[in-house]
């Protein structure tokens, strides 16, 4: 049986750590057009490397069904997320088909490669938000860290598109990594304050194991935030929603605010409410998760309704993830799946 929950009227499932099930991530490709060197670095996502036949993709029906089985067990909002979201074929129509359910809050992150093309398409299928990942304005570093060349320039036209059309606030995502682009908090700041754009910077993660993580390439929260503060007074102000993964700061006159995702050096977990959907229908309950479930073979192989709504629920009362909070030397190598599989 389901586990009810009455307030507000809304239905929802708790795992072993009273955690609810609030946000649900789901990746529609596992293929992406950067190889951004902490995410899909080129030496093992190379010309050879074995993406997902089309079979095995959950197809949007499929995606759509199992998104209204989530939505009364607690989800109120959904990211679509990859890879790269924008290599989906007719992804609009899947925004389409999922903006049709009520009471939904979606959003999508994005390099913003094909932002700029398909802002206005995405935003009339019924998207609400974007984030857009940039980790530097120089050229060079940028260029260096997607390692496929690719300009600037254009992702900051996928953000203006992105805003001009109604797909806002924008947030912006840059991952830090000492030694690469820190040199680029305080341009990047600069850059969106004032602009109504919400920056966040993200402590380089251990996420799978082909980004050859190191704690020493970690700039910590308190660095960055150090950082700003030090050339543009900060103040910390308060979450909007439980289980709001960044650290909220505004500026002091009042000129906008950033945002700070510190899953290394002051773990979240025990606000954690979300799950993540991989594009070939496995459910993982942790960013940092060992293993998914299937839920494929499950849409596959006649589940009803009831059924499938049924597993859903069982796999969330049964999480107990908080890799974040017992972290350590031993637990950094455990099999992990990679973060181009299931969006971050």
């Amino acid at each position: 049986m389901l586990e009810w929950h009455n307030a507000m009227g809304i239905p929802m499932v708790f795992d072993t750590l009273s955690r609810p099930l609030r946000d649900l991530r789901i990746s529609v490709t596992d293929r992406c057009n950067f190889r951004c060197v902490y995410c899909m670095p080129k030496e093992v996502f190379g010309r050879d490397y074995q993406f997902l036949e089309r079979d095995q993709l959950l197809t949007f029906e499929e995606i759509e069904r199992l998104a209204r089985l989530f939505v009364p067990l607690g989800v109120k909002k959904i990211r679509l997320t990859g890879g790269e979201p924008l290599v989906r074929r007719d992804l609009e129509r899947l925004v389409e088909m999922l903006a049709r359910i009520p009471g939904l809050d979606l959003t999508l992150t994005t390099n913003g490669a094909l932002l700029a093309k398909k802002a206005r398409t995405l935003k009339d299928a019924g998207l609400k938000r974007v984030t857009v990942s940039l980790d530097s304005l120089d050229d060079d570093v940028f260029m260096a860290m997607n390692d496929v060349d690719f300009p600037v320039e254009r992702v900051l036209e996928g953000i203006e598109a992105a805003a001009s059309v109604g797909l806002a606030p924008v947030k912006i995502n840059m991952v830090v990594k000492r030694g690469v682009n820190e040199g680029s908090i305080l341009p990047m700041a600069r850059r969106f304050r004032r602009t109504g754009h919400i920056l966040r910077f993200i402590e380089y993660m251990d996420v799978g194991h082909t980004n050859g993580w190191r704690m020493d390439d970690v700039v910590s929260a308190r660095e960055i935030v150090s950082t700003v503060d030090a050339q543009m007074p900060l103040e910390p102000i308060e979450p909007n929603y439980r289980g709001e993964v960044a650290g909220r700061w505004r500026y002091r006159d009042r000129s906008g605010e950033i945002g700070v995702i510190a899953s290394v050096t002051q773990p979240f977990c025990g606000n954690c409410t979300r799950a993540r959907l991989s594009a070939e229908g496995l459910l993982y309950t942790c960013l940092f998760a060992v293993r998914g479930h299937d839920l494929r073979r499950l849409l596959r192989g006649g589940a009803s309704e009831a059924e499938l709504a049924e597993a859903i629920a069982s796999i969330w009362r049964g999480r107990d993830d908080r890799y974040s909070e017992i972290r350590s030397s031993e637990t950094i190598w455990l099999p992990k799946v990679e973060m181009s599989r299931i969006g971050g």
